[in-house]
């Protein structure tokens, strides 16, 4: 057995135990298991079912919070007894107690991506489908070309991922880019994963579209709402909405060019705009439209109450996302950096490609320190 290739699994072993510890510290694992364990010394009482309800209310804590720890706990355990057969493998000279622990450690690493996942992820509609919509900023064809670089890159990154994706609104620009777009995304978490990217990206790069070669910069907004489930009721009275018909624009075949199956609504009170042009069917634009807007405003409930609860504990915290969260930059260097955790990369060229976990992990881990 290589002593290097010893080390190296010792090394892995190591840091996935160092990071499940830090983990269980952070969602306070050994307080869940303390109150676990004085729940359940109660059920053991001579009157505990005198109270069915709060009986029946305390086993299900007890449950929850049993799922809770108990993935932890075989994670631990496992990757624990692995590092002491890693030890003895080395004292005795076995390869195939070595090749077997070695084969464990990349089960251990995804295991752990899994229920860190699940930790980061556990808002009210986190597990939701995740409509994307975005709108370049001032700046003519450089600010379209670059929302539609913004479109390509979520879609790609949803492609990696095996999520479903759906153009639902696609307004292209005249000479390049696109004026505004509308996806669908579908898929597990999709929602959890991409609410930390709604705000303001900025692009810094020689637009190809300046004769000069001048360095330009340019704004796209990025607007995330979850998929709302289709009995929701948010309560909106006919003649608070507008609704326009209009002909689709760009590509779809002639019919979308002669016909006005392309629906705009209008929330009158917020101003809130969602319209859809995808489908040949008025009805079914109209729909899909709603949808979106339903979504909207729903997303724009949640974040008032946000703000009212925030006021009420006397809290500080920032819980806006219309600034600017994040730099893309071409030349004269390559770097895209956040400006909400200060993750950053010289690898643009992934990025825009879909490699975006390393922000939205970032992100989400910031968000639930800061929680």
């Amino acid at each position: 057995m290589d002593e290097r290739d010893f080390k190296e699994c010792r090394r892995e072993l190591d840091a996935i135990i160092a990071r499940i510890t830090e983990l269980c510290d952070s969602i306070k694992i050994e307080a869940l298991r303390e109150r676990a364990k004085k729940l359940e010394e109660e059920t053991h009482r001579d009157d505990f079912w005198k109270d069915i309800e709060r009986g029946t209310a305390i086993n299900q804590e007890i449950s929850a919070l049993k799922r809770k720890i108990e993935p932890w706990d075989r994670l631990m355990g496992e990757a624990s007894e692995a590092r002491d057969l890693l030890d003895m493998a080395a004292a005795e000279s076995d390869e195939d107690i070595f090749n077997e622990v070695r084969a464990k450690t990349g089960e251990f690493r995804e295991r752990f991506d899994g229920l860190e996942t699940l930790e980061l992820l556990s808002g009210e509609d986190d597990t939701r489908n995740a409509f994307v919509t975005i709108h370049p900023g001032a700046g003519g064809t450089e600010s379209q070309d670059w929302a539609e670089m913004l479109l390509r890159m979520y879609l790609r990154w949803s492609e990696k991922r095996g999520f479903k994706t759906e153009i639902i609104d696609h307004s292209p620009g005249e000479e390049a880019g696109i004026k505004g777009a509308t996806a669908l995304i579908q898929g597990d978490y999709v929602y959890g994963l991409l609410k930390g990217e709604r705000g303001i990206h900025r692009l810094v790069r020689i637009s190809p579209f300046d004769a000069n070669k001048r360095r330009h910069t340019s704004f796209a907004s990025v607007e995330i709402v979850p998929e709302l489930p289709e009995d929701i009721d948010l309560d909106i009275p006919d003649n608070e909405l507008r609704i326009d018909t209009y002909r689709a624009s760009g590509a779809g075949g002639q019919h979308v060019n002669r016909t006005d199956s392309a629906v705009r609504i209008t929330h009158l009170p917020t101003g809130i705009v969602s319209s859809c042009q995808n489908e040949r069917s008025q009805h079914k634009n109209k729909a899909f439209a709603m949808k979106v807007l339903l979504a909207k405003i729903y997303e724009l409930r949640k974040k008032e109450a946000d703000e009212k609860k925030q006021e009420k504990l006397g809290e500080k915290k920032d819980i806006s996302w219309g600034n600017q969260i994040r730099s893309y930059v071409f030349q004269p260097y390559t770097m895209v950096k956040d400006h909400r955790t200060s993750e950053e990369t010289g690898s643009i060229d992934y990025v825009m490609d879909g490699d975006l976990d390393r922000f939205i992990y970032a992100y989400l881990k910031s968000i639930k320190k800061s929680g």
